[in-house]
């Protein structure tokens, strides 16, 4: 598990911000929310903050006569695992050298830091709108003095043929189903104290699509795993692989408090090759 930092919190960050960006001014009262009132300030996203263990959210709008709103969210997820994770919920966008990981689309900027994820956005998307979001973004960022670690479970993950861009990292069934559709159940038992990562990977023309999850007891894990074969994969053979309805294969093994899951592979080879690579990167 990810510890939690503490050398910036959010009231810091609060006392820090800029009253004027160029020509924007931040209007009177910003907004604090927590992980119940968020709910009325995000309308159908705020399942995916609370997914992640949110904490707090500061909300600051910053305004011009005639000028679109730009509205700052900076949200404080308690540890940098989490920052990282909420990021990969949704990370397109061009790269940009802010924060960690930092992703620029049209009329959005984002990106996270030590235990933060900060997301700026202008209601329309003019140049001087974008310049103040990215000046916002860059004052922002040198706030926030320490950078955070990524999640040790990713280390986990086999470095030949990983799509970088998929990885997902999570502890909700919510944001698994979001990602890859496995039940209305929790088969897998995820919970705030369970790290996993999805990604897809691709190894010349097959493809294949991991779930890696760290339990905090070995019999949590293998509770996992027989959840996972009793409803999901039940045809599974001795060795946890099967072929699923789409001509895919599908394996689950277990060791430890690690659970092993590729959902989907081209083939049985590529399945069997992932789940022995991430074994020995276990060891």
């Amino acid at each position: 598990m990810t510890k939690s930092s503490h050398a910036v919190t959010l009231d810091k960050l609060q006392a820090g911000l800029p009253k004027q960006v160029l020509v924007w001014s931040a209007e009177t009262d910003d907004r604090i929310y927590d992980s119940e009132t968020i709910f009325g300030y995000i309308d159908g996203g705020a399942e995916v903050y609370r997914a992640y263990n949110m904490r707090r959210c500061l909300s600051r709008r910053y305004t011009s006569p005639n000028k679109p709103v730009i509205v700052l969210d900076i949200f404080d997820m308690g540890s940098s695992g989490d920052a990282y994770g909420v990021f990969t919920h949704d990370p397109e966008g061009d790269v940009v050298d802010l924060g960690q990981d930092g992703r620029l689309r049209p009329g959005w900027l984002n990106f996270w830091k030590d235990r933060f994820f900060v997301s700026i956005y202008t209601e329309e998307e003019t140049a001087p709108a974008i310049q103040a979001v990215k000046t916002l973004g860059k004052m922002i960022d040198s706030l926030i003095s320490t950078r955070g670690n990524r999640p040790k479970s990713l280390k986990l993950l086999p470095p030949e043929g990983l799509r970088s861009d998929s990885i997902r990292y999570l502890h909700d069934p919510i944001i698994l189903n979001y990602h890859y559709y496995i039940s209305d159940a929790n088969l897998l038992n995820l919970s705030s104290q369970t790290d996993a990562v999805l990604a897809s990977y691709q190894r010349q023309a097959e493809e294949a699509l991991i779930l890696l999850a760290f339990y905090s007891e070995p019999a949590a894990a293998a509770g996992a795993y027989t959840s996972f074969l009793k409803h999901y994969l039940s045809d599974a053979n001795k060795n946890g692989m099967a072929m699923l309805e789409n001509n895919k294969w599908c394996a689950a093994k277990v060791r430890d408090r690690l659970l092993m899951i590729v959902l989907e592979a081209d083939s049985r080879q590529l399945a069997d090759k992932l789940i022995n690579a991430v074994e020995q990167k276990y060891r």
